[in-house]
């Protein structure tokens, strides 16, 4: 079979074929449900688990502010998981079946595989094969997590973000091997649903990418909720009567239930064989693009996380309008830009980032004004009754350009939004704490108060 448009996976790539490809035969090629990894094991289940988490911290600290709670607060796993999931899997069906019932489309269930730069064979799951091509070709393979070799090679079953949300029951003991804003977030997760959670990170502290003063606090923070087992990595792990013991850098051992990996994610390029069409790959195996999503090789197109670019869905998405554009209209090329993309990690506290930290600019040389809040010092941040969380905003000293901000606290995911406008407008620092009416009491103040002692 021949198509106009191929599109390889139904995550993020499942928005190209909007009502202006009515006109072009497309295939999309999907081997799991629709969504991708976003919708079924990524960004929204887990965000659905965490306000849960959220609403049982809350409860929990409700004595803090005057209000009653008699006994421990809990939450059903399984009522949890039921809700979330009889939503999602009912989302991904309806967007399969509203891609099959477009009369220009045709779904084909299975893998697929390049056997030359314009045609795939798609594998399905009993073994037949459709051999199909197309005039252009979308690759949007996204990626999988990767599990450890010492868990692997012990023979040790190891959940990650795809299926850990999925699981009967919350484990009494879990470990989570990775500090990252996976591993963390899940960790918030499972506490909440009463499990004791060992975090095993081999950085000195946890979510290590992010500006120091935000892991440093974050970590402090949250030093007392688990068993942070920093400046380690598992390097051996067996079964034994009372669990899964890990050997750990340190000659120590963690005994626990369940053990998930968060270590990372490697991109299902191999699985596609690139090398039969020619498409150059970079040493991590992601596919090279250009800024308009081109690959080298001509008429083939790549977006998601199966790109050396930021892996998150709202950069997918933008990548996906990018190359839909430019599938429509070559002669008037659009150009991805994502050197300003915010960041956010939902656990407790939330975290918020975008830009440059403290140490990009210094290994820069940039010169550069610094302002720190703390969530206390502004009025709502008392109404929260807040002493950890905190505001950071670095401004280039000669040009008063935004050029990084980093927040953790309450809403942080969403207070991150006001600083990504005004840099993405190029809004000087002293033009947005001064101009605008700062509502009070908000936490929105705590960006303008940030911002006022710049130094």
């Amino acid at each position: 079979m021949h198509f106009d448009i191929v599109v390889i996976g139904a995550g993020s790539g499942n928005m190209i074929a909007d009502s202006r490809f009515a006109d072009k035969s497309v295939a999309i090629v999907e081997e799991a449900s629709f969504g991708g990894t976003c919708l079924n094991v990524g960004c929204i289940p887990s965000k659905m688990y965490a306000h849960t988490a959220d609403l049982v911290d809350a409860v929990s600290d409700a004595p803090r502010f005057g209000i009653p709670a008699d006994g421990a607060v809990s939450a059903n796993w399984v009522q949890v998981r039921d809700r979330i999931f009889d939503q999602l899997d009912r989302d991904a069906r309806d967007a399969r079946r509203g891609r099959e019932d477009t009369p220009n489309i045709t779904v084909l269930t299975g893998t697929a595989a390049f056997v030359a730069p314009k045609s795939l064979t798609v594998t399905s799951g009993d073994g037949s094969t459709t051999d199909i091509s197309g005039d252009r070709i979308v690759v949007a393979a996204g990626s999988r997590p990767v599990v450890p070799d010492a868990l692997s090679q012990a023979g040790i079953d190891c959940h990650t973000s795809d299926s850990i949300m999925r699981v009967d029951a919350a484990p009494r003991r879990l470990a989570v091997l990775g500090g990252g804003y996976i591993g963390v977030e899940f960790a918030h997760v499972f506490r909440s649903f009463g499990s004791s959670v060992t975090v095993i990170e081999p950085s000195d502290t946890l979510l290590s990418g992010h500006d120091h003063t935000i892991t440093t606090t974050f970590t402090n923070t949250v030093a007392s909720h688990y068993d942070l087992r920093l400046r380690n990595s598992v390097t051996d792990a067996h079964r034994a009567d009372d669990g899964i013991v890990l050997s750990l850098d340190d000659g120590s051992t963690v005994t626990v239930d369940m053990v998930l990996a968060a270590t990372g994610r490697t991109p299902n390029s191999d699985r596609l064989a690139c090398a039969a069409a020619g498409i150059d790959l970079d040493d991590t195996g992601h596919v090279v693009i250009d800024a308009q999503q081109r690959t080298n090789i001509d008429g083939i197109f790549a977006l998601g996380d199966i790109c050396a670019s930021v892996p998150l869905k709202h950069v997918a998405n933008r990548e996906a309008k990018v190359v839909a554009d430019n599938l429509l209209d070559p002669d008037q090329p659009s150009i991805m830009d994502d050197d300003l993309v915010p960041s956010a990690v939902f656990t407790d506290p939330q975290i918020a980032s975008i830009g440059k930290t403290e140490q990009q600019l210094k290994d820069a040389g940039t010169a550069y004004k610094i302002g720190v809040k703390k969530y206390s010092d502004v009025a709502f941040g008392w109404a929260l009754q807040d002493e950890t969380g905190v505001c950071k905003i670095l401004v280039d000293r000669d040009t008063d350009r935004i050029l990084g901000a980093h927040i953790l606290g309450p809403q942080a995911a969403t207070l991150i939004h006001i600083l990504s406008v005004a840099m993405q407008f190029d809004i000087p620092a002293t033009q947005l704490a001064a101009r605008p009416f700062w509502t009070h009491p908000t936490l929105p103040e705590l960006i303008e108060n940030t911002l006022l002692e710049l130094d």
